[in-house]
């Protein structure tokens, strides 16, 4: 039952997807917190290969790189509030901490989408015109991709985060694990209308327009390797599909969390249910690394060589 009250009195929400586990929940704080360090590992260690070998200063590292950093940002704006709330008797957040993690979470989900968008675009001038690469693809526009891609998602997400904190609020519980900025709307007592709109406006620039690129550089790709050599197609397929794989496994996460935060989910079990919320945010920040690590004979040889010169 929702608490009735003004904007000015909620000082705190209630998660309440949040349920007794009595001593299992030193189990779940164990796998959540082997979770974290794995991606920390992971995700660290290609960061200072990357940067730290000279072959790997080309543009599709460099934004490989920026994409192992913001799995580690999206990560770390939930596992260690998840490792707190799973040890705590009471599942409470504070209004200003909840917005900080709304921002967070969703800055990340906006420069994941950005940043494989580039990667598309950087793939499709390498396949589709290899001879004027290096001039299509300088380090200058490299630089200005990257900025693009975290400043303009920082720029939309502040203002989603500010318009939901104006909202007056008649209520203060959550149906979920984490702080999520639709959970908070829909427990708006005054007019939502602009923050719907903006929402969409935000959802349209930030997710659908990077599809639809990725798209479209996808289908000219696909054309060249067609009509293309052997070479060509080899060279499409290896560095490709990572980035594929890692579109479409980040989509369908998206799509759920999505279609779970608009929908009556209470059919669904309750352990299931906040299984599928986290694999947006967990699945994702893990599976990049690998799948880069292994697929991409550039990284995986250089890590080959650096742990063997270790031994």
């Amino acid at each position: 039952m929702r608490i009735m009250m003004n904007s000015t009195q909620v000082l705190y929400f209630t998660l309440s997807a949040y349920f007794d586990t009595g001593v299992i929940k030193y189990l779940y704080f164990i796998i959540t917190m082997s979770l974290y360090i794995c991606i920390v590992v992971t995700n660290v260690f290609l960061i200072v290969v990357i940067c730290m070998h000279r072959s790997l200063h080309e543009p599709m590292y460099i934004f490989l790189c920026s994409l192992f950093m913001n799995e580690l940002y999206g990560s770390t704006g939930l596992f260690p509030f998840l490792l707190i709330q799973i040890l705590s008797d009471v599942h409470t957040v504070s209004v200003p901490f909840c917005f900080l993690q709304v921002f967070s979470l969703h800055t990340y989900g906006a420069v994941e989408f950005l940043n494989l968008a580039v990667m598309s675009y950087d793939r499709y001038l390498a396949i589709c015109y290899p001879l004027q690469y290096n001039r299509l693809m300088t380090s200058t526009k490299v630089g200005v991709l990257i900025a693009v891609t975290w400043l303009f998602s920082f720029h939309t997400i502040i203002v989603v985060v500010s318009l939901s904190s104006s909202l007056q609020l008649c209520g203060n519980i959550i149906d979920k694990v984490y702080c999520g900025n639709y959970a908070i709307v829909k427990l708006a007592c005054s007019d939502t209308t602009v923050n719907n709109i903006y929402g969409l406006i935000s959802t349209f620039f930030s997710i659908i327009i990077p599809l639809i690129l990725i798209l479209y550089t996808y289908m000219k790709i696909l054309k060249v390797c067609f009509s293309g050599s052997k070479q060509t197609r080899q060279k499409a397929v290896s560095t490709c599909t990572p980035h594929l794989a890692s579109l479409l496994n980040f989509s369908f996460a998206c799509c759920f969390e999505i279609l779970q935060s608009r929908f009556d989910m209470s059919s669904v079990p309750n352990m299931l249910a906040i299984l599928l919320s986290l694999y947006f945010l967990t699945c994702q920040p893990l599976f990049t690394p690998v799948l880069y690590g292994l697929k991409m004979s550039k990284i995986r040889n250089t890590c080959k060589r650096l742990l063997s010169a270790d031994v």
